[in-house]
This record gives structure tokens, sequence and C-alpha cells, in this order.
């Protein structure tokens, strides 16, 4: 292609659009033309919706107004937020031909900022998953090896953007949805405060839980789109009516004298060797650039997981309830009565690891285990939080690493739910905390991404950004390119 994603930042292309070097028309053309190349290796896009893509770039080319930082720059969504009138499934079969009319709040914004959608990102099914293997239509690979998972359940929001497919995507985050691809992908990946941005038009899986946010290829794109999708929605009872400061501001200032907290319980058994060995070099850059770095617990830590899984999946099974074959989506063709196409629908029409969420959360919601189990779980939850409220009375920042281990093979852990579950040990308490947390590439291991994560304070995306560029600038990790992104 004509403009290469892997050596220009938004900024560089906001400012080559401005000045006339390359037009939105050109620049999606070549886009989409990159894509059809190496898509069919990757599999990072369910679907390409090229016709409403290149009509967003031809108004973009029209206006000529590319104030907007975002204007004219292709980008992809992750296919469980709303896009009206685009096909939008959240790679289940159960949702096969299904057009929103209407679009999220944060595809509203990105329109409104003059971005260009190009397609939808493959994802885990209703983002059940941490591997991207769930999808009903594609199976993404990681773009550094095409044998390893991608992650998930965003694993082709970040595929796509490590690959140099795009400039950057959106996915969401319900207990490391984001955080765990970027890791596995080497990205700057973003889950905000709960409430920062929107969760109108999101497919609810898990609704106190899930968040959108943004993976890119540096730490300074990341804070720019949030700063476009970010703000108060009164169409989302969830969105947090607070300031949307420029997330961009403190980066470039000191981390002197910032107090960081290392949890030891992130550090212990069932964290790789490598993993250990990348993170703790990272922490010792962070000393060396004036932190203060303490060890600190938080020791509810190990409930985390049992505590997510019962909750998520009580309130997915809620949620999904929607898709009965009624209303909309997939309908099972040879039902002869209503309780027949409400079974063979959802039995057809779900795939395993959702029906295995649905009924473990119908049966934590039942009259006889709600106490044992749902009940049990929200305290837990709360234990988590005051954990957490605890360390940040003394402390900036916690980091981390993001995720156990490096990517893995695909099918490793496909039919092991708890193996697949025990991966977001280190990202779900975030989740059931409700705080901010990023991964950025702590450096590589064999040729492999590492992520460190970075956990803030509610509604302080600035100092996680502070931080995670301070770190970025002392490393050259972006300089890297996968395998796939190699091709092209």
């Amino acid at each position: 292609m004509t403009y290469n994603y892997f050596e220009h930042s938004l900024e560089d292309i906001h400012a080559a659009l401005q000045a006339g070097d390359i037009t939105a028309t050109q620049l999606t053309e070549d886009t989409l033309e990159n894509i059809k190349q190496s898509d069919g290796e990757l599999e990072a896009f369910v679907r390409l919706h090229e016709e409403a893509a290149m009509e967003a770039a031809r108004i973009a080319d029209e206006e000529g107004d590319f104030d907007n930082l975002l204007a004219g720059i292709p980008m992809a969504i992750k296919d469980n937020i709303a896009t009206e009138g685009l096909e939008t499934t959240g790679a289940s079969k159960i949702l096969a031909g299904f057009k929103p009319v209407y679009d999220a709040t944060v595809t509203k914004k990105l329109k409104g900022a003059g971005a260009v959608i190009v397609g939808k990102a493959n994802m885990d099914e209703f983002a059940m998953g941490g591997s991207s293997e769930t999808s009903a239509y594609k199976q993404t690979k990681n773009a550094w090896d095409l044998s390893r998972v991608p992650g998930g359940s965003s694993g082709g929001s970040a595929a796509a953007v490590a690959a140099g497919q795009v400039a950057y995507s959106l996915g969401s985050d319900t207990g490391g949805s984001i955080r765990q691809p970027a890791a596995f992908n080497g990205l700057a990946g973003m889950k905000p405060t709960y409430g920062r941005v929107s969760r109108f038009g999101l497919f609810a899986m898990a609704s106190s839980l899930d968040q959108i946010g943004p993976l890119t290829r540096t730490v300074r794109d990341n804070a720019l789109v949030l700063n476009a999708i970010a703000g108060f929605d009164d169409r989302d009872s969830t969105s947090a009516e607070v300031a949307v400061p420029d997330f961009t501001e403190k980066m470039g200032q000191s981390i002197q004298g910032m107090k960081v907290a290392v949890p030891k319980e992130y550090f212990e058994e069932g964290i790789s060797a490598e993993v250990k060995a990348q993170v703790n070099a990272a922490i010792a850059q962070l000393e060396a650039l004036g932190a203060e770095v303490s060890e600190v617990s938080l020791p509810h830590t190990q409930y985390g997981v049992a505590a997510y899984y019962v909750l998520m999946s009580s309130e997915a099974s809620s949620n999904l309830q929607r898709y009965d074959g009624i209303r909309y989506g997939y309908r099972a063709p040879e039902a002869k009565s209503l309780e027949e196409v409400y079974k063979e629908t959802r039995s057809e029409g779900f795939g395993a690891e959702v029906k295995r969420r649905i009924m473990l959360g119908t049966y934590s919601l039942s009259a006889g285990a709600y106490d044992a189990f749902f009940k049990k779980a929200a305290q837990i939850r709360t234990l988590i939080i005051e954990d957490f409220n605890k360390v940040f009375e003394e402390y900036d920042l916690i980091v981390a690493p993001t995720t156990p281990t490096q990517a893995y093979k695909m099918g490793a852990e496909i039919d092991d739910p708890k193996a697949m579950y025990m991966g977001d040990v280190l990202t779900i308490p975030v989740n059931l905390a409700g705080l901010p947390a990023m991964s950025v590439n702590a450096g590589f291991n064999g040729g492999l991404p590492i992520g460190l994560q970075i956990i803030g304070k509610a509604f302080d995306e600035q100092t996680i950004y502070q931080l995670a560029y301070a770190f970025e600038q002392e490393n050259n990790f972006t300089d890297n390119i996968p395998a796939i992104g190699a091709d092209f």
C-alpha cells in the first residue's frame, strides 16, 4: 500500500490528509486492498463494508474539512458494536444477517469525527472467550505467529492493528478482552473506567463489567482515540457524568517520584518465567526513570476468577434471553411450534461456550443457588474493590503482567474451559472494580510480545497514559514488525 501504518502515527496521517499529500479515498482504497491481500491468512475481519467505507472517504474528501484528527482515517470496529444498516453479528450464527437500525454512541461519535469504518473485526462469540476461537465465522490468527491465537475476545480488533491493516480499532473489555489481545499482539490497549465510554449500542454480555476502548500501535494514538469516544451519554444508564480531560495532557511529563505498586499476587504460581522476567525488567526501567516502586498485596485476587465467572455468566444468561428467534436474527427453519422455535433456534444459533455460560448463569441465579453463588460472588467483588481502594490511598498506579503467558498455540485451550478462564486471572479484578487499566508492550521473548499492565484510579486514565508513554519512549518496541505485516 502507499501509506504504511507501521511508519505513521494518527497525527502523521492527519497531517498528510490536511496537506493534500494523500486523499481519504486513496487511503481507504489502499487499506481495503491491503486487507484483501492479507486477511486470507490473518482472518481479522468478519466482513468488510467497502461501499460504506468508500462513501465516508468520498464525503471526507468532498468536504475537505480535516480539522478533526480522525477524519478520513480507516479503522476497524468490533462486531458487537452496532453500526446502522451494516451487518453486526457478535460473531454468532444467531445474529446472522442482522443489521442494526441505529448506531452505537461510539460509532456515532466516530462518524461525526469523519472516521472511515472499513469493517467489523472478528471476535469470540458474544465476547465469550479468550482466543477468538469461539467465533461462528473465522479463526483469527496472531500477526506475529500465524500458528498462535491473537487473544480474545477482541482478537480481530487487535490483529488488524498489529498487522498494519488499519490505523486503530475499537474493542470491548469485560474481563480483559482488550488488554489480553493487546498483550498478545504487542499493542497499546486501554480498558477505560467503567462509565467513561458509553455502552449504548454495545451488545451486552455482562452489563456491570463491559467497557469499550481503543487498540493502537502507540500510547499517544490510544489517548487520541479515547479523546474522541469518551463522554457522558444520557442513553446509557451506566454512563458517568464526569468531565473528559485531554488524555494526552500528561504525556512527556516526568514520572519522577510517582508511587507505583506491584502486587505480589500477580507474580505467583501460574505466571510463566518469561513473562515475569520481562515485566520485572520493565519495572526496573520505571524505577530508573524515577518511579518509586513498592510491593503490595491484593489478597482477594485469588477469588477473582471464580467470582467473575459467576457474576458474568449470570448477567449474560439474562442479557442473551432476547435472542429467541422471534424478533431478529436466526430462526430454526424446521421448528413447528413456539416452544420448538425457542429451543431449536438457541440450540442451533449459539456455540458451545455461549451455551455453557448461559447454563452456569441461569443456575447461579436459581432459587436454590442464588445465596451460595451469586450473592457470595457479589460479596467477593466488594472485597476486591476494597483491596484496590486501600492500595490507591498510598499509590498512584499499580503495574503487573497483563497475562500469565505469551500467545499460545491455536487449539491448545479451546477444549479446556478452565484453562481458558484462568488466562484472565490478572485482568479480571480490574473489571470487577470498574477501574481503568492499560496493556502496553513490555518487550519480546522468542519473537512474541509480552504485556505490561498499568492500573489506575477511577477516571484517572491520564496518569496511566503518562507512565505508559514514559516507558514507551525508553524503548523501540513499536519498530518491530510482525511476520504477517512484513509481507505487504
